[in-house]
């Protein structure tokens, strides 16, 4: 029983070390659309809110329409839209979608513990 207790004690210290770490990490983001379709734009209004409220100055998004630049969604192996890609931290993560789920993109970025 106490040795229990000792593991859920070192696993909290262990996420708050790795919050703390995740803190000062920057994010790099990009977003991959298809003009400025209603879903397009529903993911970009998502996508910011997400920067703005829990990554402060610590998000670099970067938009890509698709139409503009297929090349570079050829190259990420882009086959929905609209597709948002974490490419840092650590480990490269996508979801796909208008990104409304704010709690499962959140959980996806490591923002929020896993319950």
């Amino acid at each position: 029983m106490m040795k229990q207790k000792e593991t859920f004690k070192d696993s909290k210290k262990s996420f708050e070390k790795a919050l703390k770490k995740a803190s000062n990490e920057k994010y790099v983001l990009r977003l991959y659309v298809t003009g400025m379709t209603p879903r397009s734009s529903r993911a970009i209004e998502n996508v910011k809110k997400i920067c703005d409220g829990e990554l402060k100055g610590r998000c670099d998004l970067e938009v890509i329409d698709i139409y503009q630049r297929p090349m570079l969604a050829k190259g990420e192996q882009i086959i929905a839209v609209p597709t948002l890609v974490k490419k840092l931290p650590l480990p490269l993560r996508r979801f796909i979608g208008d990104l409304s789920d704010a709690e499962r993109i959140l959980l996806g970025l490591d923002l929020k513990p896993k319950k």
